[in-house]
């Protein structure tokens, strides 16, 4: 039997969410808190993290939080940072072992939230402040992040495509911050920051298992004593139409293979009537292996080593990633934009349909058969403020067809064009005639 939906409820402040179940054979935790995009601030709230997880009041040695999730039988602790829409959001989750395969009474889950709730709260500190060689050590391993990002082509090339794309929105910013800001923040900012992020973020705690709502509500309230209250809630960000030229941007740097970067605007976000019809649009586009672009810019012209597109439902954009030969920009441009006609035009046959809306059902059915990924999807409708299941999804993706792929596809509008390639040096020409 499928799960019901999960029950909401509010405990010091907290947004809980709870889905009692007997499926699964440990218990699933995710804190979200969210922030807006903004500099100054995104580098910080990155390491914050970072940070906390080094140690806590209780356990202020790294090598004692270990023991202690090995004494949940082996828990697993770790956290995410990135964007959705204009919020940076930072997800903290651990995992373990159902009370039925414990041995002992005592409460697996009491004993998880507690853990959790002081990783959040009650950091480890000196003199006041953040334990400094922490502090120092972990700016070090969010830099490495931060560079790797730029090591990694693929990912650099995505990342300056929005930045080109959103020069003068939040969304330009990368999650993880800025690698310049970092040696600016001290353990004593960083405390400061810490503390004003968990007072006024948006605070979302799900948990997944076999308990109840009663049982998750006290245990909460128990480990988590913070303010009671209601919280700022997620402002769905605002969906900007194109009023310009598409931009169009070089870099130049030391790479053996193209990038080229596309960046479009949808005017379709996760709560739009039409999103699933977008998804279809994305799906026939380069979402999959049957795809236009895969067919038609790798396969049949050998012009690619990868061509696909992927959609972004919080921020109303798609984006088209490829890898290319230098000498081939010409003509990939031009085979890319020829499927972006063709699906104005609705040239989608029925094969095409079919495959990519049994590839988005199989999609969407997977996301129950893990805890964190059905809080993941939760947590999408509270970003939204629409509330979707996964069947009503299937279902609405199952009853579209092509006159409504064929509606979306005429409004999406080439906002960026984005290149990588080859030469000395790193400069940026942003009119390029590229």
């Amino acid at each position: 039997m499928r799960p019901a939906s999960f029950h909401r409820s509010n405990v010091n402040g907290i947004r809980l969410h709870v889905l009692p179940t007997d499926r699964f054979k440990t218990y699933a935790i995710s804190v979200y808190l969210g922030t807006p995009l903004k500099e100054g601030n995104v580098t910080p709230t990155a390491l914050v993290p970072f940070v906390l997880r080094r140690g806590t009041e209780s356990l202020p040695e790294t090598k004692q939080v270990r023991a202690r999730l090995d004494d949940l039988y082996g828990a697993g602790f770790g956290f995410d940072i990135y964007k959705r829409g204009n919020y940076q959001l930072v997800q903290f989750r651990t995992d373990t072992i159902d009370d039925r395969f414990a041995e002992g009474s005592a409460s697996m889950l009491k004993q998880a939230l507690a853990f959790l709730g002081e990783v959040l709260q009650r950091p480890a500190q000196e003199n006041g402040r953040l334990v400094p060689h922490y502090v120092e050590a972990e700016k070090q391993t969010l830099r490495r992040r931060i560079e790797a990002v730029g090591n990694d082509k693929m990912r650099y090339a995505a990342e300056r495509c929005l930045e080109v794309m959103f020069e003068d929105d939040p969304y330009r910013l990368h999650p993880l911050g800025r690698a310049e800001e970092i040696e600016g923040i001290s353990p004593e900012s960083l405390f400061e920051h810490y503390r004003e992020w968990l007072r006024t973020s948006p605070l979302d705690l799900y948990i997944v298992g076999n308990t109840t709502v009663e049982e998750a509500e006290s245990l909460v309230r128990e480990a988590f004593g913070l303010a009671g209250g209601e919280r700022a809630g997620y402002v769905p960000s605002p969906v900007s139409p194109i009023a310009r030229p598409v931009k169009k941007a070089v870099d130049r740097l030391e790479v053996n293979q193209g990038k080229l970067n596309m960046g479009l605007r949808t005017g379709i976000t996760y709560g739009d009537e039409r999103y699933p019809a977008a998804l279809l649009y994305n799906g026939v586009l380069g979402g999959y292996a049957h795809s236009k672009l895969f067919l038609n810019v790798r396969e049949k012209e050998s012009l690619a080593y990868y061509a696909s597109s992927s959609l972004d439902g919080h921020k109303g954009i798609l984006t088209i990633q490829s890898g290319i030969e230098f000498a081939n920009y010409d003509k990939a441009v031009s085979i890319i934009l020829a499927q972006l006609e063709a699906m104005k035009r609705g040239d989608i046959d029925s094969l095409e349909l079919q495959q990519t809306k049994a590839m988005i059902a199989n999609q969407l059915r997977e996301i129950e058969d893990s805890a964190f990924e059905m809080i993941g999807f939760d947590f999408n409708n509270v970003l939204s403020g629409r509330e979707r299941t996964v069947a009503s999804l299937i279902a609405a993706v199952e009853e579209t067809g092509t006159d409504a792929i064929r509606a979306v596809a005429e409004q999406v509008e080439l906002d960026t064009i984005y290149f990588l390639t080859n030469g000395e040096g790193g400069e940026t020409d942003a009119s390029a005639g590229v």
